[in-house]
């Protein structure tokens, strides 16, 4: 009789049953596919007339541009002109790496006007179904909130389910930046969440990460950006166990971290799915990113922290109860998502997740998990604590205080 205990028999009945776990998961939600911008869709409107648009009496370059071309671009215009354009233009303005980061806030805002009128007027149009006009309110609202005064958005679409990026600090004069990769089911309208859950959307993440790195080094200015600026899978199905939507959002993160102003060192944080798309982009990411930190991650698709071919120092943490660990962590035919980021065999260092709860709390403020992110958002790595399976993980880092 054959040993269920070999080895090789237990690979592959590990890799059956993470194949049952996706059929599974197929079967019961379905193929969840991406939706394809249309024509008439507010941004690619926009883009059209930015493409017909000139300025001065010169065309105007393309939106898709390299940031530094258009970083010289707007460079070569009045303050005037400029803010002409945020006005004329605000859908394209406000997404611009490479435009003045006050002048994108200035667009995005702009951006959100026009979307909350869109909505309001369909919020009483009788051609749409009751659950299209209680959207339209749900929508209506949000736009109401992102435009609450000291509110600063890097980054805002509201075609279909909409995108958007708030920044807490000044980006302009920050020390260190932190930029927090969200995972599923994250849209214009789960940016923030009410209680219980503020802490579980990615604005609540954003400025809990903010208060937490001010308290852990108050003379460093920083920055923090909540980047629900790609496509996330809607739900548990076939795009949550598949790459393409983090191939797509790692495209535009690297664009983002490239434009960005100064030279301040750049942490990222990612959560969930958001580990997937950092684990994509590792390679390609600029030099300034010094930390890749994940929580609660389903593999980064890769087998080891050096198959990232990244320079940045990669940290992994999840708490005791994270239903995360029990999916398996395999990748087959391109299902699945790799090795565990915890398990010491991976090569992260490998924090502690102290008291946070579930999935969704880890950045609860007072958690352990939470202080361990503000620690090395500002450098701080000498505080961070160390799980039990990587008591050295602070060790071997340049430039640290303490160290």
């Amino acid at each position: 009789m054959t040993s269920f205990d070999s080895s090789p028999t237990l690979t592959a009945w590990r890799a059956l049953l993470a194949v049952a776990v996706v059929f599974v998961m197929l079967a019961t939600t379905g193929w969840t596919a991406v939706r394809h911008q249309h024509s008439d869709e507010p941004r690619t409107v926009a883009l059209a007339a930015w493409a017909r648009g000139r300025v001065a009496g010169h065309a105007l370059p393309d939106a898709d541009a390299p940031s530094y071309r258009l970083a010289r671009f707007f460079a070569t215009l009045t303050a005037a002109q400029r803010a002409g354009l945020a006005d004329k233009y605000p859908l394209v303005v406000g997404n611009l790496n490479g435009a003045p980061v006050t002048l994108r806030y200035r667009a995005n805002r702009r951006a959100v006007v026009q979307a909350r009128q869109v909505e309001r007027r369909r919020m009483h149009d009788v051609r749409l179904s009751p659950d299209g006009r209680a959207e339209a309110v749900r929508r209506m609202n949000r736009f109401d909130s992102m435009l609450d005064r000291g509110r600063h958005f890097l980054a805002f679409d509201p075609s279909g389910k909409g995108r958007a990026a708030e920044v807490f600090g000044s980006l302009d004069r920050a020390d260190r930046v932190s930029v927090i990769v969200p995972g599923v089911d994250t849209n214009l309208l789960t940016l923030e969440r009410p209680a219980p859950k503020v802490n579980a959307a990615p604005v609540g993440m954003a400025k809990s990460l903010y208060a937490a790195e001010r308290a852990a080094r108050p003379g460093t200015r920083t920055a923090v950006i909540a980047w629900a600026d790609y496509t996330t899978p809607a739900g548990i199905g076939m795009d949550a166990a598949l790459g393409n939507l983090a191939e797509r959002g790692a495209v535009r993160l690297n664009a983002l971290v490239g434009a960005l102003p100064g030279d301040a060192p750049v942490s990222l944080f990612c959560h969930s799915y958001g580990s997937v798309l950092c684990g994509v982009a590792a390679h390609e990411l600029p030099s300034r990113v010094g930390d890749i930190a994940v929580a609660g991650s389903p593999g980064m698709r890769v087998e080891s922290a050096a198959q990232l071919h990244t320079g940045a120092r990669v940290w992994a943490m999840r708490d005791r109860d994270d239903w995360i660990q029990d999916v398996p962590n395999l990748e087959l035919g391109g299902l699945g998502h790799g090795a565990d980021p915890v398990d010491p065999g991976f090569g992260a260092r490998i924090v502690s997740a102290g008291d946070a709860v579930g999935h969704s709390g880890y950045f609860e403020p007072g958690t352990e998990s939470l202080g361990n992110f503000a620690a090395i958002g500002v450098g701080a790595y000498e505080s961070v604590s160390c799980a039990v399976s990587d008591s050295g993980c602070h060790e071997r880092i340049s430039g640290s205080q303490g160290i």
